[in-house]
């Protein structure tokens, strides 16, 4: 999801990248995690293992949803924060629903099966995006390779965590509008534009649309995301590989 970005920024700083619980070589999720912010939580035990006081955190969709949180549970220890399609609101009641019985299906399967696949990919990617190509191609390929231990332990509870996830909207007023910035793609599906500037105007932050991108807006249009972040990171951390900008997918 990040391999543009991390080529791009380890050129000027540390990019440190965990992996979401049940995805690559990450554990399965935790016993006992229930919620959004138990994953920032976790996340800001993972920054006293490394021994960070201080780090950026640029985080895309769940990965900007903890990231929201733990600027809000540790401000002292984000200096900067980029939340790309993502919101911090409560599901709509119309995609929670779809969204569970997706997962529901999943579960039951203990696969993502074709017919899941094809419902699936769409969400994720722009509009009229060829679906056969090399992006959507690879996602489905990712999705079809998962086992049932996999899904059942980890993506499964986390989706139910992500769509049932309380409103926490308003709580964004607390965040620093000076060191928070927000992108999204113009054409994100789960995350319209909309979501995105009922977020900016509760923070009073400043945000940009990702042109041609939907969802992933950092593989969609890889140049234009890497030269916002590279921008955003040089005004308000500086340059140097001794700062550290953490990346969260």
């Amino acid at each position: 999801m990040w391999e543009p970005q991390i080529h791009a920024l380890s050129q000027h700083y540390r990019v440190i990248v965990p992996e979401l619980w049940g995805h690559g070589q990450s554990a399965a999720l935790p016993a006992g995690t229930q919620t959004v912010g138990d994953l920032a939580k976790q996340m800001l035990l993972l920054l006293d293992a490394l021994e960070l006081p201080q780090c950026a955190v640029v985080g895309l969709s769940v990965g900007g949803m903890w990231g929201a949180e733990l600027a809000l549970l540790a401000p002292e220890r984000v200096c900067s924060l980029v939340l790309m399609d993502t919101f911090l609101g409560a599901e709509p009641q119309a995609t929670r629903t779809r969204y569970f019985g997706l997962l529901d299906a999943i579960e039951a399967a203990g696969q993502v099966t074709p017919a899941l696949i094809e419902a699936i990919v769409p969400i994720f990617f722009r509009s009229g995006i060829d679906l056969s190509s090399a992006l959507p191609a690879a996602f489905a390929q990712r999705l079809a390779a998962m086992s049932a231990e996999q899904l059942r332990a980890s993506v499964v509870p986390l989706g139910r965590l992500i769509f049932g996830r309380a409103d926490r909207l308003e709580a964004l007023s607390a965040l620093n509008p000076a060191n928070t910035f927000l992108l999204g793609g113009e054409y994100d599906i789960p995350r319209p534009p909309e979501e995105l500037w009922l977020m900016a105007e509760v923070i009073g932050c400043d945000y940009e649309l990702v042109p041609d991108a939907g969802h992933i807006a950092s593989l969609e249009n890889p140049a234009f995301v890497t030269a916002q972040l590279l921008g955003w990171l040089k005004r308000t951390v500086g340059q140097g590989v001794g700062v550290n900008a953490a990346m969260y997918a």
